[in-house]
Parts: C-alpha cells; sequence; structure tokens
C-alpha cells in the first residue's frame, strides 16, 4: 500500500527527468508510463523482499540435509533445531497464492544471489535475536511472527551487500527500501494463523491512484504559470541559478494546492519541505517553506486556491 508520500517523491523524481530534456523531447504519455513503472516497482520490491526470507529459510534446510548425509555426523547434525525452518508464518508467506502468482508473473527471484543469501543467514545466526528465539521455551504462533518482524526489522537496515544487489537491479529502488519494509511489517503484523499472507494492495484506494496520474499532468500542464509565480516570489534571488530540484518540487507543491482542495495547504508544504531537505539541497527546506508560503498566501487571496471539506477551510 504504498504511500502519498512515495507518490510524491516519484512524481518529483520523473518530473525532474521530464522538465530536463529538451522541450522538444517531452512526451507526457512516455514520462506518465515511467511513473507508473516506477510505481509498480515499489510493488515488485514488496514481493520480492518477502520472497527473501523463505530463501533464507531454505539455505537453512539445505544446510540441514548436508550435516545429516556428513560421513561422521555429530549428534546435532542428526538432531538439528528445526525451529526456524518450521516456522509458522514463513510457512504462511510461502503458501500464499497471490504472492506466488505475482512471483512467477513477474518473473521474480533471489536464484542468481545465492551469495547474498549466504551473507544474510550467516549474519542472521549469529545475532543474539535468533539465537534467542531458537532457545525460547515459547512454541507459538506469536513468537514465530515476533521473530519475523525481528527480521524484517534488523537484517535490511544497513545491509550494504542487499543494498547494493537491490541498486544494481533496478533505479527506481534507491529510495523504497523503507517504505517497502513498513509494508512488510504491517502485512506480517495483519497476518492471522493458519492463513496464507495476504498481500496489501498498491494503492491505498483509487483515490490515490488519480492523484498520482493527476498531480503529474498538472504540474506539467500549469509549468508557466507556475514558474511565473516563483520568479514574482523570488526577484531578490537569481532565479536562473535557483537549484533546479527546488524548482521542480515547488512547482509541484502549487499544483497540488491549487487542483486538490481536499488537501490541506499546510499537508501539502509539509511534505514538499520534507522532500526538499532529502532530495535538494542543504538549505532548499527553508527557502522553499518560505517561497511557498507567500505563494500560498497570494493564491489564497485572489481565490485560485479554495479548500473544501470538514476541517479545510482556509483562514
Amino acid at each position: 500500500m504504498i504511500s502519498r508520500r512515495l507518490l510524491r517523491i516519484k512524481i518529483v523524481q520523473i518530473l525532474y527527468a521530464y522538465f530536463n530534456v529538451p522541450s522538444d523531447e517531452r512526451d507526457m504519455a512516455v514520462f506518465e508510463k515511467d511513473l507508473n513503472f516506477s510505481i509498480q516497482k515499489t510493488y515488485d520490491l514488496y514481493c520480492y523482499l518477502l520472497l527473501l526470507i523463505m530463501d533464507v529459510k531454505k539455505y537453512a534446510e539445505n544446510r540441514i540435509d548436508l550435516a545429516k548425509n556428513k560421513i561422521l555426523p555429530t549428534e546435532e547434525d542428526l538432531h538439528p533445531n528445526t525451529r526456524f525452518v518450521e516456522n509458522r508464518v514463513i510457512s504462511s508467506i510461502a503458501e500464499s497464492a497471490d504472492l506466488k502468482s505475482y512471483l512467477k508473473k513477474q518473473k521474480i527471484s533471489w536464484i542468481n544471489h545465492p551469495e547474498l543469501i549466504r551473507y544474510i543467514y550467516d549474519n542472521l545466526i549469529q545475532s543474539s535475536y535468533f539465537q534467542d528465539y531458537m532457545s525460547a521455551q515459547e512454541d507459538d504462533y506469536l513468537t514465530d511472527k515476533q521473530f519475523v518482524l525481528k527480521f524484517y526489522s534488523k537484517e535490511i537496515e544497513d545491509n550494504e551487500l542487499l543494498y547494493q544487489t537491490l541498486e544494481e537491479q533496478s533505479i527506481f529502488w534507491n529510495d523504497d527500501i523503507e517504505f517497502v519494509i513498513s509494508m512488510i511489517i504491517k502485512t506480517i503484523k495483519l497476518q492471522q494463523e493458519g492463513e496464507p499472507v495476504k498481500l496489501l494492495d498498491l494503492y491505498k484506494s483509487d483515490e490515490d491512484k488519480v492523484f498520482a496520474s493527476s498531480l503529474f499532468k498538472k504540474v506539467i500542464l500549469m509549468a508557466d504559470r507556475n514558474r511565473s509565480l516563483i520568479e514574482k516570489h523570488t526577484r531578490n534571488w537569481d532565479f536562473e541559478r535557483l537549484a533546479f530540484m527546488d524548482m521542480i518540487i515547488m512547482q509541484t507543491a502549487i499544483s497540488e494546492m491549487v487542483e486538490f482542495p481536499s488537501i490541506p495547504i499546510n499537508v501539502t508544504l509539509n511534505e514538499y519541505i520534507d522532500i526538499a531537505k532529502f532530495y535538494s539541497t542543504p538549505k532548499s527546506g527553508h527557502f522553499i517553506n518560505g517561497i511557498l508560503d507567500k505563494i500560498s498566501t497570494e493564491l489564497k487571496n485572489d481565490g485560485s486556491i479554495v479548500k473544501r471539506g470538514r476541517g479545510l477551510k482556509e483562514g
């Protein structure tokens, strides 16, 4: 379930690419297709990382089988602790018909990255939470679920090999990992014992899908007007030297304020100020805040911004 925040980021990124090519090469339909592809890739990553723990489990099973077939197996080899490979939640993920269908359709697999699976497994078995889980007295669904939640909270973060592997496969995944992990954690928390895992929908609602497409188009169609507004309120600046990303962010914010009456102005401002802090220069957040505040005041005064709905009337 992709968030409005991530939709805004992807819209800004595709708009950056759109306005960065010569005007005679700008095909709105082509770039809108790129936007939809980028959004879909987020869902690919969601399913791809759900698959990850299953492959780590399969690797653990192979290790157990190899140990049993040693010429001189130890007692531990013959009677291994199978708690991890029998984890009920991982089995629920594996039993998800929706997940299996999606992975097959999109041809998603970790088969070409055995070194990553081995690396994650080696790190996992050395972790304190894994050792606590394997030796815990409690053996129930909740304990299994808590372990899987810890896996996704701990094994993905700061895993440079995983990040490198994902980056090599898709440039669209660079900024998605943190959000996708939150999607997976929500998926696991909603999981009920005895049922296959149910995947979240790509969009929270049809409204979000319309929001993404509509905002992208509105920014392009309103580009000249928005640029004039920004130029008017940056007279003390060298307009041509403004950061290009700042320009894209401000144009997107203005279009959202004007064209989406159900979204409060303060929500729009806060979203794009935060995006600017992360994706533009260190001073961009403060700069954009000041400019957008002036522009929003002007647009409210001349009636260009009208908010509707309970609690949305702007004073």
